[in-house]
């Protein structure tokens, strides 16, 4: 009988687990105490598990883990891990530091099915999903195998976070669990393409956890262009499941709007956008484009950039500029592709 990894399971999953191996439920919370607060990659670390008990563990469960290759760190301060999975493919995790903030940019598939054309993520193709236990041992890597001490969570990494929707629903309930890491559910974020069944499903969850829409162009003759994804879920639609969204209980969105030079930042674009953020009472988050091989786009110069904030503010959006981190190293908005070199 294969063995399974016991970090796919969430806690009420492994306490009937466990009832099925005679072993009683208060056995799943031990368990989940050893993994995800004290960082156990092994079961024999677990000194206050009988040895009848391990045993069982031993014979029908593993501890999933990622395999670290190489880690770069930016002039700014910004860390890029490689990992390698269990079959050989490989994915990227950044942390990224601001102040007192630490924030994990965690990935989710290995490629991308939706290719943006900004975005290397997608140029290599669409591999797998990752599992529960793959997004996971991201997060525990940071924290138990490298001590940092993370503030906040955004699923903003490689892949379509809702193209992976099961997978990574458990793991923020996981993450959430009082009895496993304890993340806030306000801590974490959930970036999306704009894929509808997610965002519909994403309402149901019950925690308040953040929901991004990673918009880049107020159109839809220029998404289309930008982003193939919008031909499937056109922007009207897309609207639509944000107003239902935000209409059910959801937290305040937040529109992602990377900015490319003469390409996205005109007064057309402001005044499109505009209303797109009035219409949800979103705010927008500004992002220069950070430059990808073969990708024939050019980031804003920071004036056209700031101008482009100031025409949103006189229009009364609440807007920020976010400086994209870790450019030197490859770790920036739309730079991981999970590439060797």
């Amino acid at each position: 009988m294969d063995k399974k990894d016991i970090k796919n399971f969430t806690l009420e999953e492994l306490k009937e687990e466990f009832k099925k191996i005679s072993e009683p439920s208060y056995r799943a919370k031990q368990i989940f105490s050893w993994i995800y607060k004290k960082g156990a990659e092994d079961f024999n670390a677990m000194n206050n598990i009988p040895k009848l008990f391990m045993d069982k563990l031993a014979e029908s469960y593993y501890i999933g883990a990622v395999k670290p290759l190489k880690q770069l760190e930016s002039i700014d301060g910004t860390e890029k891990i490689l990992f390698e999975l269990d079959d050989g493919i490989l994915i990227e995790t950044v942390l990224i530091c601001s102040n007192k903030r630490k924030t994990a940019c965690i990935s989710t598939q290995a490629g991308c099915k939706y290719a943006c054309v900004f975005c290397a993520s997608g140029m290599n193709g669409f591999k797998r999903d990752l599992s529960v236990s793959e997004i996971l041992s991201q997060a525990l890597f940071l924290e138990h195998r490298l001590k940092h001490d993370i503030t906040n969570f955004v699923f903003m990494g490689m892949g379509e976070p809702f193209d992976n929707y099961e997978n990574v629903s458990r793991t923020i309930k996981i993450m959430n669990s009082p009895e496993a890491m304890a993340v806030a559910a306000r801590r974490i974020t959930v970036s999306t393409s704009g894929i509808i069944p997610g965002i519909e499903k994403f309402k149901e969850l019950g925690l308040q956890v953040n929901l991004s829409i990673s918009l880049h162009a107020a159109n839809n003759e220029l998404r289309d262009r930008l982003m193939s994804v919008n031909k499937i879920y056109p922007l009207e639609k897309l609207i639509k499941a944000c107003e239902d969204y935000m209409n059910n209980g959801g937290r305040m969105l937040t529109l992602e709007y990377i900015v490319f030079k003469d390409i996205n930042d005109s007064q057309k674009d402001i005044n499109d956008l505009s209303k797109i953020a009035k219409r949800l009472k979103a705010k927008v988050n500004l992002i220069p484009y950070s430059e990808v091989c073969s990708v024939n786009f050019k980031s804003s110069l920071k004036k056209d950039v700031k101008d482009f904030e100031d025409g949103l503010l006189k229009k009364g959006i609440n807007v920020t500029i976010r400086e994209s981190k870790g450019k030197d190293i490859m770790a920036a908005c739309g730079q991981l592709a999970g590439n060797p070199a």
